[in-house]
């Protein structure tokens, strides 16, 4: 499984983003799909998560009620849609495939996805 992450850029605080995460293979579908995101020289953090057929998400209590994750299947296609946007949301944002396929698996922990994107920056201004 490949993944391409896009839709970052610079916005105002208050603003709103979506980032898409494109998969290749026929996989894709089956897995877990989660976005996570990362300030330089700080740990990647976790951000949401979503299963395989939508019917579980996560989110960081940071983000809860400001960022929906989406899945598309048929476009094999996640998609994080950020809301309210704040300064402290600025940092390269990455998707992350994983788990067992087809199976109710979701995890917060970074270590329990197998592929990862590129990332793609969110920059905030005050």
């Amino acid at each position: 499984v490949q993944l391409q992450a896009s839709g970052g850029g610079l916005v105002q605080a208050g603003g709103s983003l979506r980032l898409s995460c494109a998969g290749s293979g026929r996989t894709f579908s089956s897995y877990a799909m989660a976005w996570f995101r990362q300030v330089p020289g700080k740990e990647r953090n976790f951000v949401a998560a979503i299963n395989w057929s939508s019917g579980i998400t996560y989110y960081a209590d940071s983000v809860k009620g400001r960022f929906t994750i989406s899945r598309d299947n048929a476009k094999n296609t996640v998609y994080l849609q950020m809301n309210s946007l704040k300064t402290e949301d600025t940092a390269v944002y990455y998707c992350a495939a994983g788990g067992p396929p087809g199976s109710s698996f979701l995890s917060r922990s970074s270590m329990m996805y197998d592929y990862w994107g590129q990332g793609t920056l969110v920059t905030v201004s005050s």
